[in-house]
C-alpha cells in the first residue's frame, strides 16, 4: 500500500479506537506508519481524511446490511423490510460498533463542521443506497423524488434505531417490532 492508503486504514483503526474529537493527526500518522505532510497531501486536512475513512466504513457495511448477498424477501415486501433490518440491528450489537462513531457525529457534528459537510454529501447517496437495499434495483436508476421521500424515511429510522442501540440496547426495538409497527401505521393511515 501506499501512504494514501495507509493512511485511510490507519484513520479508520484510530475512529474506532478514539473517535473523531479524539483522534489527532499524529494519532493517524503513528497508526499508519506515515508522515504528518502526507496527510495534506493526499486528503487536504485530517478531517477530510476522517470523512473519507467513515465513509468507507460505513459503505464497508452494505455486505452485512445484504445478508452476505442473500436476501430472500421480495424487494418491497414487509418480509424485506423485517430482514434488512434484522441485518441492520446485527451490526450494532457487534462491540466497537460504527454506529457509536456515527452517534459522535451526532452530538458533536458543529465541533467537526467539515467532517459534517463531508457527510451531509456522502448521506444522500446512502439515501439511494438504502432504497435498493429494500426494494431492488439499481442505484443510479433511483430518481431523486424517491431519494428524496423513501430513502430519507429509511435514514430516519436508522438515525433511531442509532441512537436506542448506543443509550438502551436492552430495550431497543427487534426487526420484527419494526415490522409490526409499520404494518399497524400503514393499517391506521388506510382506514376509511
Amino acid at each position: 500500500m501506499g501512504h494514501r492508503e495507509d493512511l485511510l486504514e490507519g484513520a479508520k483503526r484510530c475512529l474506532l479506537a478514539k473517535g473523531f474529537l479524539r483522534t489527532t493527526a499524529r494519532d493517524i500518522v503513528k497508526e499508519s506508519g506515515t508522515n504528518l505532510a502526507s496527510i495534506g497531501y493526499h486528503y487536504g486536512s485530517k478531517d477530510a481524511l476522517l470523512a473519507r475513512a467513515y465513509v468507507e466504513m460505513v459503505e464497508g457495511m452494505s455486505d452485512a446490511f445484504e445478508g452476505g448477498g442473500e436476501l430472500r424477501g421480495e424487494p418491497g415486501s414487509l418480509e424485506r423490510f423485517t430482514e434488512v433490518w434484522a441485518n441492520i440491528i446485527s451490526t450494532m450489537r457487534e462491540p466497537g460498533s460504527l454506529w457509536r462513531l456515527s452517534m459522535e457525529i451526532v452530538a458533536m457534528g458543529d465541533q467537526l463542521p467539515e467532517v459534517r459537510e463531508h457527510l451531509a454529501r456522502a448521506q444522500r447517496e446512502g439515501a439511494r443506497g438504502i432504497v435498493t437495499l429494500f426494494h431492488g434495483g439499481r442505484e443510479e436508476d433511483v430518481p431523486e423524488e424517491r431519494v428524496d421521500t423513501l430513502g430519507y424515511f429509511y435514514l430516519t429510522l436508522m438515525m433511531g434505531l442509532m441512537a436506542q442501540w448506543t443509550f438502551d440496547p436492552e430495550s431497543a426495538p427487534e426487526a420484527g417490532q419494526l415490522a409490526e409497527g409499520l404494518r399497524q401505521a400503514i393499517e391506521g393511515a388506510t382506514r376509511t
